[in-house]
């Protein structure tokens, strides 16, 4: 983000000031925007000491969405699936000189994509370590990401408040994505995680593990 000289107050600064955290401890900074018809959560990942940040899925409203990469110091775009309404904002944000990633199942599904997001790699944003987490079912190539060292998993349309995400889309599987539930998120975090998903309100592993084999039952 770039600087003003002392005693100035850039543009960038005016919008940042505006900006409150979604989520904040003294390292992360989480902010959280809802866009398009479908109300996605478009999330924007910050490290606290260096400015430099990531946005989960550019799904709509570009304008905004470059304003936000502007004023956060937005360095790439990790895209959490390639459903149509998580990708809309996609050939904007590259035009504007944003790489954007996905995983090489899903990579089919945008019409434009920069690089390849590999299961249980790691991404440098600032001092931050974020990992990926393949966990299929919803799409076959859907990503889940995590902050080291933070209580925080961003589900994309895997997990919501109440269940897993829909698997009546082509590519989607029920079995597939209550493992991905299962043996992804809920063997390997606490149950203090905070999920944020792609639409809709945050929610707890912990809140949501006990109702696993409801979910099995109800097939949805």
């Amino acid at each position: 983000m770039a600087a003003g000289r002392a005693g100035t107050v850039t543009r960038n600064d005016r919008c940042r000031a505006t900006m409150t955290p979604h989520w904040a401890d003294s390292r992360v900074e989480v902010y959280r925007y809802v866009v398009g018809p479908m109300d996605n959560n478009v999330f924007v990942i910050r490290c606290h000491e260096t400015g430099e940040a990531v946005l989960l899925d550019a799904a709509n409203e570009h304008e905004k969405l470059l304003e936000l990469c502007e004023s956060l110091g937005v360095q790439t775009v990790l895209e959490t699936h390639g459903h149509w309404d998580h990708i809309q904002a996609v050939p904007a944000i590259r035009d504007a000189g944003y790489r954007v990633g996905i995983a090489a199942e899903d990579a089919a599904m945008l019409p434009s994509y920069d690089y390849i997001l590999e299961d249980e790699s790691v991404i440098e944003v600032g001092r931050l370590r974020i990992h990926t987490h393949h966990t299929p079912g919803h799409t076959p190539g859907s990503m889940s990401f995590s902050v080291e060292g933070a209580p925080l998993l961003f589900s994309g349309d895997t997990l919501f408040p109440g269940g897993p995400g829909g698997t009546q889309f082509e590519g989607g599987d029920f079995p597939t994505i209550m493992c991905s539930i299962e043996d992804r998120m809920f063997r390997r975090f606490d149950a203090e995680t905070v999920v944020l998903p792609g639409h809709g309100l945050d929610t707890t592993l912990g809140t949501e593990a006990p109702n696993l084999d409801e979910w099995a039952a109800r097939g949805w």
